[in-house]
């Protein structure tokens, strides 16, 4: 149940100073938590489908299908987001299927390739209705926080989002994906530089290695989406090995998996209460 879009709900959360919580949905169970959790929490939430996400269910259409009939059936709005998507190919196919925002993730690229395609694509969405977010300055893998070297430019960021018309940007700020601690520190300073020249929401990837003090200090100096999901995985799979360790017997999945299903949601309204404060 939504008539909300990306770029709606986005605008109106920079203007506030208040973050959005965007979570990755990994098996089905990811996005029954998540929206169970938004609804505890009775705030917007994004599911976010990832290009590996799409590999592991051998294709887009499965799981993205059956996140949108969740997303549909929802007491809150809920936004169904294609995430981290470099095969153009798969761009084109989520518009088909009619999914609310993509990232297109063209960082690999240098700088004027990362424009081209990221402008091409963009049209396209926009042709169809669908925002787009885009990626400048990589934010990296599992080999820990970036070094300030790699960080995004402000002014390259202003020329990237001109050029492409990008609905929001994903920024290198001092995080790095698959963190399981959380003991990163964003780079404020560059944050609050970005937001104050780029004129679309900022999106923070790599979220998972934040602690709330630093989740809470990143929106405070300019960001907007906040992108978690190993932090939420991690929570899943403690909660799977704490039940079958305590009940050894058990064989019928539904009764281990629905255990990490309780985990994420309950965290998952935690962390959109505390994103929005």
């Amino acid at each position: 149940m939504t008539d909300l879009t990306l770029t709606g709900l986005l605008d109106a959360a920079r203007t506030a100073h208040r973050g959005v919580g965007a979570f990755n949905v990994v098996l089905l169970e990811h996005a029954e938590a998540i929206v169970a959790g938004a609804e505890l929490a009775g705030l917007p939430v994004i599911l976010q489908i990832s290009e590996n996400c799409v590999r592991y269910h051998g294709g887009l259409a499965p799981i993205t299908t059956a996140t949108q009939a969740i997303a549909r059936s929802a007491d809150v709005e809920v936004l169904v987001h294609l995430d981290h998507i470099e095969d153009p190919e798969l761009v084109v196919a989520g518009i088909d299927l009619g999914v609310d925002s993509i990232m297109y993730d063209g960082s690999h690229l240098d700088f004027s390739e990362n424009v081209e395609a990221t402008r091409r694509l963009a049209v396209r969405c926009h042709d169809a209705g669908v925002a787009i977010e885009a990626e400048l300055g990589e934010v990296g893998g599992k080999d820990g926080v970036h070094a300030p070297g790699v960080r995004t430019d402000p002014d390259d960021a202003v020329a990237f989002v001109a050029a492409t018309g990008v609905d929001a940007l994903a920024v290198a700020v001092g995080t790095s994906h698959a963190m399981q601690t959380r003991e990163a520190s964003v780079d404020r300073a560059l944050v609050g530089r970005l937001r104050a020249a780029v004129p679309v929401p900022l999106v923070l990837h790599g979220s998972s290695g934040l602690s709330d003090d630093e989740l809470r200090g990143a929106i405070d100096a300019g960001m907007t989406k906040i992108n978690i999901s190993t932090h939420l995985n991690g929570l899943f799979t403690r909660a799977l090995r704490e039940f079958l360790d305590e009940s050894p017997d058990v064989v019928d999945p539904r009764k281990y998996v629905s255990a990490g299903r309780d985990a994420i949601a309950a965290e998952t309204a935690r962390l959109l209460t505390l994103l929005r404060a």
